[in-house]
């Protein structure tokens, strides 16, 4: 039985490959720290040469796949495991997309901040035509530096810049046509093709497979945490973002007068 530290981490093994579900339904799927950490944890159990697991698949649950941290602060009684909360340690992003095992999301439901990330970070991102995506981050007042790196190299920069300063929500046929994401399917047949994705990605020659993906990952800006998290702890703008959302009311940073579109 493998333990990766998160309850709502549901784990299941299907020959060498694990497919770890995220299965926080009471919270719409919102990651805890623990539940962040406990990805990273499942990246390095596929990545572990002791074992014999090689590829991870990241699923949902229901219509949601991950959107993103619990802005509530709602968090399980097992998040006690990671003391520090989160912080640059706790998250999964650089794991995934630096694993030498294959890791593929499969999306079945919405989809943003932290979820999003931890897809666009897998090596593929097999999605259902059901799935929606957002980049909300800034709707909160939070710098985000992982998708100021990273998005630009995925989608260019005009989409880039669209979706990181507007955080509008955009359907899986828009995310398929400005290439957030390499596959759309029926939703039916999400599991299938995602477990096919999977497989197709053992085929390759592991060593071989490492090498592209470090040249691959060359393509990626740097990540500036040190600015992400100052924002996180001491920002003004990130508190009232925070509180209007709990408080289910727009942030003071909107103008009065905004006419209605």
């Amino acid at each position: 039985m493998y333990d990766v530290g998160a309850q709502c981490l549901k784990l299941e093994r299907q020959g060498p490959i694990l497919w770890c579900q995220i299965d926080r339904p009471n919270a719409r799927n919102a990651f805890t720290p623990a539940m962040y950490f406990g990805i990273k944890r499942a990246v390095r159990l596929v990545n572990d040469r002791n074992n014999d697991l090689r590829a991870l698949i990241i699923i949902g649950t229901n219509d949601v796949f991950a959107p993103g941290g619990d802005l509530g602060g709602r968090y399980e009684p097992e998040d006690e495991r990671v003391p520090e909360g989160l912080t640059y340690e706790t998250l999964p992003f650089v794991a995934i997309r630096e694993s030498v095992a294959p890791v593929v999301s499969a999306v079945n439901g919405i989809c943003q901040a932290g979820g999003l990330l931890v897809a666009m970070m897998s090596d593929i991102a097999v999605v259902s035509d059901k799935a929606t995506f957002r980049v909300p981050e800034l709707l909160r007042g939070i710098v985000d530096a992982t998708y100021a790196a990273v998005l630009p190299a995925h989608v260019g920069m005009a989409q880039a810049r669209d979706l990181l300063l507007t955080g509008r929500p955009i359907d899986a046929a828009e995310a398929y046509r400005i290439g957030l994401v390499s596959r759309i399917v029926p939703h039916d047949t999400l599991r299938a093709e995602a477990l096919k994705a999977a497989v197709e990605l053992l085929k390759i020659a592991p060593e071989a497979r490492a090498h592209v993906k470090r040249m691959l990952n060359q393509q990626y800006a740097p990540i500036d945490y040190e600015t992400m998290f100052a924002s996180l702890a001491y920002g003004t703008e990130v508190r009232e973002g925070m509180k209007a959302f709990m408080e289910k009311r727009q942030p003071n940073w909107i103008p009065d007068d905004l006419p209605e579109v």
